[in-house]
């Protein structure tokens, strides 16, 4: 298309690009017998063999040092069609994944040396952050190769495996340095949970409160009758959190109309902004669905004392984060530095702060600023919370509720 004035001519460059992946749910993924990442690999790619480059996180490996031989055997099994050029590469998990760049060389060095195209494959398999690092590889090699995630723990699986975004740190700030780039499926083996810690286990659960709270009362009531069950580590209790939690993320990735967060509005960063600033505080000892916990009970108490939301369902959200063992208050809210998240958070956004509140479990309201005084009182209540857990929650009931 081109434009003319009488002083100027511009050519404009209007186009849509579809895009589609699948998100998978199966048991023992390289067993010989499951087709199912042959068959992902397979699809719509007509170069044989192809090349596929694995990337593990190395806790994983800890707890399943079996599965680079498995995945061996599973290459050797179907050698006419998938290729391993190199032996899986180990890579250390958690946010140091993220931290550290020599990761992000070591797998472009890899890429380089393994032969890989665009047409190739990068799998990645670990945790939320291994994935995050490796999908930022992925990204900006050939300025893309095919990227097939295959989070192994409850977070990677109900949030951070299943969305768009890849990143690593960078400057002292979360996720400086990142891209948006689709993985071409999310391959979630239910298998790897049983190895988690019970940290590890409790901590993805708070991203399946953040969503419920924000778009789903009936899912925030499920979790709340599954709660003992999901304490106990039962695993259909969380294969059905996971489902539920993945699925309301890609459903607001593709349906929300800003896939790729080119505006303001970031509803499923909901209690994200002083998340990110904590871990960051703590020098990520942190995980991060213990500080996302941390962040909704904030922002939960800041949208109750600023009269957005009930009494009865900040209670509930306090309630249900206590139960699953998730923390609600860290002594770190009180240092003056966690303002500083608020900056952060906006210039990671881009334009002015958007921050998303509670209206009703179920439903969020989106503010454009926080008032240091409604923040300072939250923080103080959540204080007395906290003290209050351990001494009975019938001296809570005492407390004053806030005026309105």
């Amino acid at each position: 298309m081109i434009e003319r004035t009488s002083m100027s001519e511009s050519i404009q460059a209007v186009f849509d690009v579809p895009y589609h992946y699948p998100v998978h749910f199966t048991m023992h993924l390289f067993s010989p017998e499951n087709r199912l990442f042959i068959d992902t690999v397979g699809e719509g790619n007509p170069d044989r063999p192809c090349k596929t480059l694995f990337v593990i996180d190395r806790g994983l490996f800890a707890h399943h040092p079996e599965l680079p031989a498995a995945i061996e055997a599973y290459c050797s099994e179907y050698h006419t069609d998938l290729q391993q050029p190199l032996p899986p590469l180990l890579i250390e998990g958690g946010e140091a994944a993220k931290n550290h760049p020599e990761h992000v060389a070591r797998v472009h060095e890899a890429i380089h040396e393994a032969g890989l195209c665009r047409h190739s494959y990068l799998v990645a398999i670990g945790g939320g952050a291994l994935l995050d690092m490796a999908g930022y590889a992925a990204a900006t090699a050939h300025r893309g190769i095919r990227l097939i995630r295959v989070p192994t723990t409850v977070l990677g699986q109900n949030d951070a495996g299943v969305g768009v975004k890849n990143s690593i740190n960078a400057f002292g700030k979360k996720n400086f340095l990142g891209a948006f780039s689709p993985p071409h499926a999310v391959l979630n083996d239910r298998a790897f949970l049983s190895t988690l810690s019970d940290r590890d286990w409790r901590s993805g659960i708070a991203e399946a409160i953040k969503v419920a709270l924000i778009k789903d009362p009936d899912f925030f009531s499920s979790l709340e009758r599954r709660t003992e069950a999901l304490v106990a580590r039962d695993i259909d209790a969380m294969d059905a959190l996971i489902r539920r939690c993945a699925e309301m993320h890609v459903e607001h990735i593709a349906m929300n109309g800003d896939p790729f967060e080119r505006g303001a509005s970031r509803p499923l960063d909901f209690g994200h902004w002083s998340a990110h600033k904590l871990e960051q505080m703590t020098g990520y000892t942190l995980r991060h669905g213990e500080a996302v916990a941390v962040g909704i009970a904030l922002d939960t108490t800041y949208s109750y004392l600023a009269g957005l939301l009930d009494r009865a369902d900040w209670e509930r959200t306090l309630a249900l984060l206590s139960a699953v063992g998730l923390p609600r208050f860290l002594q770190e809210l009180r240092h003056p530095a966690l303002l500083q998240g608020l900056d952060e958070f906006r210039e990671h956004l881009g334009g002015p702060l958007t921050l998303t509140l509670l209206k009703t479990i179920g439903r969020g309201a989106e503010v454009h600023e926080i008032d240091p005084t409604v923040l300072s009182k939250s923080i103080e209540l959540l204080e007395k919370k906290d003290r209050c857990k351990t001494k009975g929650e019938q001296q809570w009931k005492a407390l004053p509720s806030p005026a309105r």
